[in-house]
């Protein structure tokens, strides 16, 4: 059967796929739709296989907020930042954070299962193999988390054009423009100084013990701490791990925005909450920032060109 070009079109918008690849799909398919539609999907599956070992440490983080009351984060890799900026990465990382927000799934393996809501053939596991035969680099959907108010609401803030994403859940019994925009404000902080908790009182003894012997350690090295009554030693401990917590906690980091240059994140919610007669504070927060914790493939172009020319 002769392969036309408008055989060819049509696949290729039913699939994505490069020009090429649905002829071959087509020729070999004696210009059966379905059967070069499924074809290309299996070849898809193979190239995913061969990508999967290769480092996705770039990406995007997309925040989807659907209503005040609910939000949802996530984070999709690729392995370069040209990727990460391509229009139709985009999309699917958005498609992935609209499939969280309704999702009610409790793990990654639970999401990936589910029937993907852009076309329910397909799990979101199968769209995924499917945007990386399209797109040609290995793709990772590697988290996602769901934020539902029950006392208050959420906001986000994205930062770097989705190079971090952040939600705030606030328990509050008004909801205003005014309200919305400090927690807004807080989001931003939370973006910049990434803080580890929301305040002292979620901190884990066990984090302030492991610190207090980080904290030990580098005293026991000071010479200027060498003979110092123990009393001493302790104080220094203790000051040098509440300075540590204000650094790591929401509440107790001074707010950015502030006039003074001293007023905390903490006084800023009292003037807020004062200003609109409101209970306000914040429960919650949830910040992820793209490839954190994970190795950065580094790239030498002049080795790369050198391969490519032995190749020829």
């Amino acid at each position: 059967m002769a392969i036309t070009a408008g055989m060819v079109k049509e696949l290729r918008e039913m699939t994505g796929a490069g020009m090429m690849d649905c002829k071959k799909a087509l020729a070999e398919t004696n210009g059966d739709m379905e059967a070069a539609v499924e074809a290309l999907r299996k070849k898809g599956q193979a190239k995913a296989e061969k990508k999967a070992n290769r480092i996705a440490a770039e990406g995007l983080c997309k925040v989807v907020v659907k209503d005040e009351k609910t939000a949802a984060v996530v984070e999709v890799n690729s392995e370069t930042d040209f990727v990460a900026k391509n229009e139709d990465f985009q999309n699917f990382v958005t498609a992935v954070a609209e499939q969280a927000v309704q999702s009610d799934a409790a793990d990654m393996e639970a999401f990936l299962a589910e029937s993907w809501n852009q076309d329910a053939s397909k799990t979101v596991k199968e769209a995924l193999v499917d945007k990386v035969a399209v797109i040609g680099e290995n793709l990772n959907i590697r988290r996602f988390e769901k934020v539902v108010a029950e006392n208050g609401c959420v906001v986000s803030y994205t930062h770097g054009g989705g190079r971090i994403g952040v939600i705030v859940e606030a328990d509050t019994d008004v909801v205003n423009d005014a309200v919305k925009a400090a927690l807004t404000n807080i989001a931003m902080q939370i973006a910049a100084l990434s803080p580890k908790y929301v305040s002292t009182a979620d901190v884990s003894e066990e984090y302030k013990a492991h610190e207090k012997e980080i904290l030990m350690a580098q005293i026991a090295n000071d010479p200027k701490m060498a003979g110092k009554p123990e009393k001493v030693i302790e104080g220094a401990v203790t000051g040098r791990l509440n300075k540590e917590l204000k650094e790591v906690c929401l509440l107790e980091q001074v707010y950015v925005k502030a006039e003074d240059g001293k007023q905390t994140v903490a006084k800023y919610i009292e003037q807020v909450a004062k200003e609109n007669s409101a209970k306000l504070s914040v429960k919650k927060f949830v910040r992820f920032e793209t490839g954190e914790g994970l190795e950065k493939k580094e790239e030498n172009f002049a080795e790369e060109v050198a391969k490519q020319m032995g190749a020829m």
